[in-house]
């Protein structure tokens, strides 16, 4: 993983990876540059449009793609025992920072406080393109593979204000959700209030419509029955009508009967019109009965009361005819 240069009287006499092979040093220098990837950590502190410090923390990730050309930039020398005589792979350290540092402060200074400590994803990505896109990196040979940024933390006292402040946030939200519960609960017994009224209203009109059917159905019947009773009253009245016509058939019959009867006693009787009720009672005698006489001897008698003065009758005569009336029985 390592890119080796030897150089043998100020020109370059082999180069390449993994290189083994002997060399006069007193003549020679070797150029050791590592070709794998290697990772540097990075914190500074850059201000934000509202002029709050916030500090950054992360680590970049990068590969010496062109080893020859940093070498010719950058010191790697090594001694015999393999270590660097300057410290000349630091400032490649620095000048990647440096440049970090100044892509992560032009994009904290558009940014206000409370964007910039969420903003990690989008400052590793501005960080990323302008190491990518910067010429003193390019020469140098590097090329960034990857930034994270672990942290961005305000001040202590500015990162309790925000906590003070997104405390009384997540109050607010949850006096705000016990609200909304509460209301939902408030809505869902109103609901439920509604639908028992729509109930109960559907029922009381279910009950009204089985009332008002029952009461059609009463009046049907009372109707059926009223014309029952009319056709039972003009049956009767149609029966005692014909009833009445045989009456009065039959009465008409009778008296006919009765006239015609009467005149035949009429007719019948008519030669007896004129005769002396002594001479009928004489003819309805059947045989000389001194009863009837002494009969018709009183009649004579009260018939002429207002002539007679003084009337004495035995009482022998009374019991003679009371005993002949008992004897007959």
């Amino acid at each position: 993983m390592t890119y080796v240069i030897q150089y043998k009287n100020g020109k370059i006499a082999r180069e390449g990876k993994g290189l083994s092979f002997f060399y006069f040093s007193p003549n020679s220098s070797i150029a050791s540059i590592p070709t794998g990837s290697n990772d540097i950590n990075f914190i500074f502190t850059e201000t934000t449009s509202d002029f709050q410090e916030v500090s950054i923390q992360g680590h970049i990730t990068y590969k010496i793609e062109k080893p020859r050309q940093l070498a010719e930039l950058l010191d790697y020398t090594v001694d015999g025992n393999g270590n660097y005589k300057k410290n000349d792979f630091e400032k490649l350290d620095e000048r990647l920072i440096n440049e970090a540092q100044t892509a992560t402060a032009s994009f904290i200074r558009e940014m206000d406080l409370v964007d910039s400590i969420n903003s990690s994803k989008e400052l590793s990505s501005e960080i990323y393109q302008n190491l990518k896109d910067s010429n003193a990196i390019s020469q140098l040979g590097v090329i960034p593979l990857k930034i994270n940024i672990l942290s961005i933390k305000a001040t202590p006292e500015t990162q309790k204000a925000l906590e003070s402040k997104a405390r009384e946030e997540l109050l607010k939200k949850a006096d705000l959700a016990i609200y909304e519960r509460r209301n939902f609960s408030v809505e869902q017994e109103r609901m439920i209030k509604q639908s028992e009224l729509n109930t109960e209203i559907a029922i009381v009109e279910k009950e009204k419509e089985i009332a008002e059917k029952q009461m059609e159905r009463d009046v049907a019947e009372a109707e059926n029955d009223r014309k029952i009773r009319e056709m039972k009253v003009t049956a009767d009245f149609s029966v005692e009508s014909k009833r009445q016509d045989l009456i009065d058939i039959q009465v008409s019959n009778e008296k006919k009967s009765a006239e015609s009867q009467g005149y035949a006693v009429e007719a019948m009787i008519k030669p007896y019109r004129d005769l002396d009720w002594r001479l009928l009672s004489a003819l309805n005698q059947q045989s000389g009965d001194a009863r009837n006489n002494i009969a018709l001897a009183f009649r004579e008698l009260a018939e002429n009361a207002g002539k007679i003065g003084t009337l004495n009758i035995s009482p022998d005569l009374f019991d003679m005819l009371l005993k002949q009336e008992k004897g007959k029985r």
